[in-house]
């Protein structure tokens, strides 16, 4: 799937399904990718599960398929240059790679002077990743072993990509979407901002490495790129100011 929120230029590889995310309330006329507002879906919550709307989709619908994967309409796999869509991961690459592993992730992203969590609560409200850890621990408590160490570290696969064997994203979706459904039940968005909001999405990116670690998926690191160019002068004015509100670590000292 290559999620997108309105009409953009798409790979025209095989394999490759544009999903509109948000359908329910972004589809116009003239849009002719999958909706994620068909079936069993949870559309009206995207601008809090941003393109998790389309693996919910997905999980639920997409029965007679062996993997399903995610990517962006702007951040795609490659496997060499150049990057631009002609040039995508092809199905003959992934399928070579899902012979030897169940799960293919972008390469991971390194915060260095920062863990997971404090990279987090200096850019988003610190709540619902602390509820988070309170839900898994009452739940899911095989997994928060795992949740404190994902938390220390200064690395993550980030951007919700990936490709899966169908019974592995099975057990990804299992996970996820039932952590996330508690923690919605549990925490009051209804006076953050429009990013803000967008939290349930913000905190699935951490929860796969979660997942990974506890079921010790076989998994490979596959090339990803942005297109468009990406503005590391802003996110690096970005950080800056975030560093400079710091706020007081809990948990995972």
């Amino acid at each position: 799937m290559v999620a997108a929120h309105k009409k953009f230029p798409m790979p025209k590889a095989e394999g490759y399904l544009p999903v509109l995310v948000g359908a329910v309330k972004n589809y116009k006329p003239g849009i002719e990718y999958q909706r994620d507002d068909e079936g069993d879906n949870i559309s009206f919550k995207n601008p809090s599960y941003n393109e998790l709307t389309a693996v919910y989709w997905a999980w639920k619908n997409l029965k007679d398929v062996d993997a399903i994967g995610l990517v962006h309409y702007r951040r795609l796999f490659f496997d060499t240059k150049p990057y631009n869509l002609e040039n995508v991961m092809n199905v003959q690459k992934i399928e070579d790679l899902l012979k030897q592993y169940d799960v293919i992730l972008p390469k991971v992203r390194n915060y260095y002077i920062e863990t997971n969590y404090s990279h987090y609560i200096h850019a988003h409200h610190k709540e619902p990743l602390d509820e988070t850890r309170k839900v898994i621990k009452e739940f899911y408590p095989d997994y928060l072993s795992s949740f404190d160490t994902i938390m220390r570290r200064r690395k993550a696969h980030m951007f919700n990509m990936f490709v899966m064997k169908r019974d592995t994203f099975n057990s990804y979706c299992e996970f996820i979407f039932c952590v996330l459904k508690k923690v919605e039940n549990r925490v009051d968005i209804a006076d953050y901002s429009v990013q803000e909001k967008r939290v349930f999405g913000y905190i699935s990116e951490l929860l796969m490495d979660v997942w990974l670690d506890t079921t010790k998926q076989r998994y490979t690191e596959v090339k990803w790129e942005q297109l468009g160019g990406k503005n590391n002068f802003k996110k690096a004015v970005f950080l800056l100011k975030r560093k400079m509100g710091i706020r007081t670590q809990t948990h995972f000292k």
